[in-house]
């Protein structure tokens, strides 16, 4: 583990295989970890790898722990997920990148950042980069009210903006088109979908207005992590360790408030924790 806190990404591996959409997926799972005598296994992901993480401990009694790791923030169960900050932090330094041209060329400029049923990332980074509208899946606010609120601003005199979308975010009538490519855990492909790309055509027709797109995608998942993510991070490998220890299975390493606890697996993955709308006011008040 030596050296590992500067690197980003999953240093061991990974997979999107799902194991209980696979024909003795779990059967071969289990096998594997008996033949290789192994006494616990750390899971380390969101809601679909805990998800399954949880799914095992549940119906084979399989002695795993979690830790969230996402960059989407989802899980309810805890405060804060690592990888969320450094992805924030990437946003953030693109929307303000973004401002220079922008305001330079009296463009509205449209970011589309990660989020696929959350916008945690679109608002953080959108409250952090003064974004003068964000669009989330949790608050679908019209591509018209959109408009409304660019509009608004360019009748003020400002004759450039930005705008954040989550990936996730669904365009109403707009968003019709071919059947969605679903993944093993059943979710959209949504590279493909280019909500970005669709979103500043439709308000260029409507505004007028010069409209650019700058899809970050990956960009956010990778590079060097934050101090706030090492340190996050750190603690809940210990947390988890001390689980394993402790014959503790079934649960998860989670943050609350500023103490590291544990929480049940099947609490963590119970449901997604979206942006509450308290959140949006905040960034709605800076809109157009």
């Amino acid at each position: 583990m030596s050296g590992l806190l500067p690197r980003g990404g999953t240093i061991i591996g990974t997979t999107r295989t799902n194991p209980f959409r696979l024909e003795e997926g779990v059967e071969r799972v289990l096998e594997h970890f008996r033949s290789e005598d192994l006494d616990a296994l750390v899971a380390i992901g969101g809601e679909d790898t805990l998800g399954v993480a949880a799914r095992l401990h549940a119906e084979h009694d399989f002695p795993v722990v979690g830790v969230p790791k996402t960059i989407d923030n989802d899980l309810s169960a805890t405060d804060y997920t690592f990888g969320f900050d450094t992805a924030v932090f990437i946003a953030t330094e693109a929307i303000d990148r973004l401002h220079t041209t922008a305001e330079s060329h009296n463009r509205v400029m449209v970011v589309e950042v990660m989020g696929r049923h959350t916008g945690w990332i679109a608002v953080m980074s959108g409250i952090a980069g003064g974004a003068d509208v964000i669009l989330i899946p949790e608050q679908p606010i019209s591509v018209d009210e959109c408009c409304d609120d660019l509009r608004r601003r360019h009748d003020r005199g400002k004759d450039f903006s930005i705008v954040v979308v989550s990936e996730g975010y669904e365009l109403g009538e707009d968003d019709a088109g071919a059947e969605d490519e679903v993944d093993q855990f059943g979710h959209v492909r949504l590279s493909a979908r280019g909500v970005g790309d669709r979103l500043a055509k439709l308000i260029e027709e409507r505004t007028g207005y010069e409209t650019r797109v700058t899809v970050l995608g990956h960009v956010q998942r990778g590079g060097t992590p934050t101090p706030r993510d090492r340190i996050l991070a750190t603690r809940y490998g210990l947390k988890a360790a001390d689980l394993v220890q402790e014959g503790r299975f079934g649960q998860m390493a989670a943050l609350r408030g500023d103490s590291i606890v544990d929480v049940s697996l099947a609490e963590a993955t119970a449901e997604l924790k979206t942006v509450p709308p308290e959140w949006f006011h905040v960034a709605k008040a800076f809109f157009g």
